[in-house]
């Protein structure tokens, strides 16, 4: 390393004028060309010019700064003189100064005129001799880094290069290669503020470093550009070849702004990486397509069907429980324990937003509000709301879709719904989810597992769509009439709530608030027809036999079609619907009385059945034919899990014949008949089996069975009483028939808690554990009752209702 000359300055205070530079650093023995715009600089330089002063020249911190103070510039800058003066405009001057040594600046004053620096000299410490090996390694590496970045940046000046190459003196290094490479001016800054030879050489090595590597992804990226302009240009030379090719042969088409238009929607819905890239591919191949080509109208379909799916779009959910109540309350009467039932989903979703598997299933008759429950339910959510109708569905596609290789292909109906919605997390209502129907084309149901799984309807897999579309933010509710009906996978990811039957005050309520002022605007008739009391109840028991109000509101809307004929040919003005006034608006009551013991009869017993549409009354009739030669008839379409009661009921009846008084002689040689009215009607399940020994004994016996008696239980070979299901609806329709006890077996008593409490209130349950039991209560005089047998226990209403809820379900296809 050669001997280092330093110049020595006096460390004395020097008070020159001072120019704040804007992106600028001076370093001492180099020259620098530069403009002064500001009034006080300029004012600064001339002054120096005619005192023949050095001017001191100094970064600012912030370039946006016009009139800096002493804390807004650097502490270090350089004292320079002022080679040559060119005035270029009125207000810009062009000034060449040669630096000649670093000072710091003490203090800065304002006279109006110009800036005044108060400085002294701040000389680099040198290296110490025990440093002097380090230096020389330190250049060494510094003139390396300077030959990488030569390599990067071939337009360096002739003479900047040989002086760097040619020059072994680590201070002229330090201060010529930082003044004239293109480093941020805060790089030099920071090497001018370096006090020590040393940290400016480590200094310098490192800036270098980090100009080398923006050097090198400038390059990278320069390098990119070309690619891709080389590229379309390219392909925009044979674009502009297609088109004149189209043209010639009159097929001239230009779909370059279709397929821009599509990017542009693709790019804006802000997909993943690999659906975005899925559906640039489809763009691009369309953009190759002539617009007759079969195929560009299939992408077309594709990518506007891809397009209208909401992919990122939500609604915000309204969580309030109270406004859920009052939306309940104010659409539906009653139903109290389900309203219950979907405002604790509700609260649950309110505290866990995140909260999975929580699919509804909404079961019950026809008409009892199933569908117009969950519209509440998207109204009190604030979500979005479709329905799809799954009954008579039998092609998988229809759900899943159809895949794009078949001609007219389509989307299955769940991504339908959700385009129908415009949004990602609407209450989507599965009608009649247990009318699906599987063939040879598939199973609806089983294509409907992976929408209502919780753990794999974020990845939902459309055929036509054909990449992953996430349904786990969707809110499913299903319905169904016949939960049994429903495949055991699928009924696995529900929650099942089970709408009852309604009962008459029930259908009355609902008649009054919901139904006539819903009809008597659809008809125009608001405050020009009135229903009385007696009216409506006599609709419902006269008119109209269901579970539900479907065929109620349908009788009013009649009875309204026949006052509006009235009114509007001027016979009348106002009408009154009266009880009385029924027949001549409707005709003959339509409901007739149900067969049944109504009155104390012998071989009658009064059975209870359940059924998808609700529960309903089955008697059992029973006859003996003597002199016969021991047959057995069994008629009324019955299945073979009835016939089999009816044998168990004939077994006990021999066993037990000494008991109630019956010749055991004559029961060898009898027939009986056994038959349930309403022969038509297909009838199987084994709850009837005490309905049939109480008709058997009854009859074999002669002692008449109770006729406001009702009664459902499967039954042992030793004349236990086994549990049904269906006990709400079968206690429903023993109301409704105006049944004054029911006997039930006594493992269904927890099943009581579901039952209504008007219904609970106008009947007495029976529990029963075995047929003596049963007999026992059921006919009127039994001559004898083994003993050993516990007394029936009659369950309070109060009781009853206090009772877990272990509600057991009916058996697949019964109806008894």
């Amino acid at each position: 390393m050669s001997e280092k000359v330093t110049v020595k300055v006096e460390r004395s205070v020097l008070h020159l004028p001072a120019i704040a530079l804007r992106g600028l650093v001076v370093f001492p023995n180099n020259l620098l060309h530069f403009e002064v715009g500001r009034e006080k600089s300029i004012a600064a330089v001339e002054w120096a010019v005619s005192n023949n002063s050095d001017v001191f020249l100094v970064a600012q911190k912030e370039m946006k700064v016009e009139d800096p103070k002493a804390a807004d510039l650097y502490t270090y800058g350089v004292v320079a003189e002022v080679k040559q003066v060119m005035r270029v405009s009125d207000d810009l001057v062009r000034i060449l100064v040669e630096g000649k040594y670093r000072a710091r600046l003490s203090e800065m004053e304002d006279d109006g005129s110009f800036l005044l620096a108060t400085v002294r000299p701040a000389p680099v410490r040198m290296a110490k001799p025990e440093e002097l090996p380090e230096a020389d390694v330190l250049v060494r590496n510094v003139k390396k880094s300077f030959d990488d970045l030569l390599a990067l940046n071939p337009h360096i000046g002739k003479d900047v290069v040989f002086a760097i190459t040619t020059s072994t003196d680590a201070a002229f290094l330090s201060e010529y290669i930082p003044a004239n490479l293109l480093f941020r001016f805060e790089d030099k800054q920071a090497i001018l503020d370096e006090g020590t030879l040393m940290g400016r050489l480590h200094l310098l090595i490192e800036k270098m470093h980090r100009e080398r590597r923006m050097l090198e992804i400038d390059k990278e990226i320069a390098q990119k550009v070309d690619e891709a302009m080389d590229k379309n240009q390219r392909d925009y030379y044979l674009h502009e070849q297609l088109h004149m090719i189209s043209e010639e042969l009159g097929e001239d088409d230009d779909t370059t702004a279709e397929t821009e238009e599509y990017r542009r929607k693709i790019t804006a819905l802000h997909l993943d990486e690999d659906r975005e890239k899925k559906l640039l591919k489809e763009v691009d191949r369309l953009s190759k397509m002539q617009s007759s080509n079969q195929e560009g109208t299939v992408i077309r379909t594709y990518l506007d069907t891809c397009l209208d799916l909401p992919w990122n779009t939500f609604t915000e959910d309204d969580l309030d429980i109270a406004k859920a109540q009052r939306v309940l309350d104010r659409d539906h009467y009653g139903l109290k324990k389900v309203k219950d039932r979907i405002l604790e989903v509700l609260a649950v979703r309110k505290l866990a937003p995140d909260v999975k598997g929580q699919i509804i299933c909404l079961v019950g008759p026809p008409g009892v509000g199933k569908t117009s429950i969950a519209r509440s339910i998207a109204e009190s959510l604030n979500r979005k709301y479709v329905r799809i109708s799954l009954g008579g569905v039998r092609d998988e596609a229809e759900i899943r879709g159809h895949r794009r290789t078949y001609i007219g292909a389509m989307p299955g109906k769940i991504i339908n719904a959700m385009i129908s919605a415009k949004s990602a997390n609407p209450l989507m209502l599965l009608d009649e989810i247990d009318k699906l129907a599987g063939d040879f084309r598939g199973d609806p149901a089983a294509a409907l597992l992976e929408a209502l799984d919780p753990e794999q309807n974020s990845t939902f897999n459309d055929h036509f769509i054909d990449m992953p579309f996430d349904l786990s933010h969707v809110l499913f509710i299903t319905t169904a009439n016949d939960l049994s009906a429903i495949p055991g996978p699928l009924r696995d990811r529900m929650d099942v709530i089970e709408l009852p039957s309604y009962t008459r005050v029930e259908k009355y309520n609902i008649a009054r608030k919901h139904l006539v002022p819903k009809q008597l605007d659809a008809c125009g008739l608001t405050g020009k027809v009135t229903f009385s009391q007696s009216a409506l109840y006599g609709i419902i028991d006269g008119y109209t036999r269901e579970a539900g109000v479907r065929n109620l509101e349908r009788t009013i809307t009649s009875v309204l079609r026949k006052c509006a004929r009235k009114i509007a040919s001027g016979e009348a003005e106002n009408v009154s619907v009266t009880g009385t006034g029924l027949e001549k608006l409707l005709g003959p009551r339509m409901v007739k009385p149900e067969f049944l013991n109504r009155t104390n009869a012998i071989g009658i017993a009064n059975g209870l059945a359940w059924t998808s549409i609700g529960g309903e009354t089955l008697p059992i009739e029973v006859q003996v034919i003597d002199n016969g030669s021991g047959k057995i008839t069994v008629t009324g379409s019955l299945g073979d899990v009835m016939k089999e009661s009816a044998q168990l009921a004939i077994t006990y009846a021999r066993v037990h014949a000494a008991e109630y008084g019956i010749d055991s002689e004559r029961l060898k040689k009898c027939d009986l008949h056994i038959h349930a009215p309403e022969g038509a009607v297909p009838k199987d399940g084994p709850s009837a089996g005490v309905t049939l020994t109480t008709a058997l004994i009854s009859c074999l016996s002669g002692i008449p069975v109770r006729g406001d008696v009702a009664m459902t239980g499967e039954i042992t070979l030793h004349g236990n009483v086994l549990p049904i299901g269906g006990l709400r609806e079968k206690s429903m329709a023993a109301y409704r028939e105006g049944m004054k006890t029911v006997l039930i077996p006594k493992d269904n008593l927890s099943d009581l808690y579901e039952v209504d409490d008007e219904v609970k209130k106008n009947i007495e349950f029976l529990p029963m554990s075995n047929l003596s039991q049963v007999l026992a209560a059921a006919l009127l005089k039994p001559k004898t009752v083994s003993a050993g047998h516990p007394r029936t226990r009659k369950v309070k209403p109060a009781e009853a209702a206090a009772l877990p809820q272990t509600a057991e379900k009916p058996q697949p296809g019964a109806v008894c």
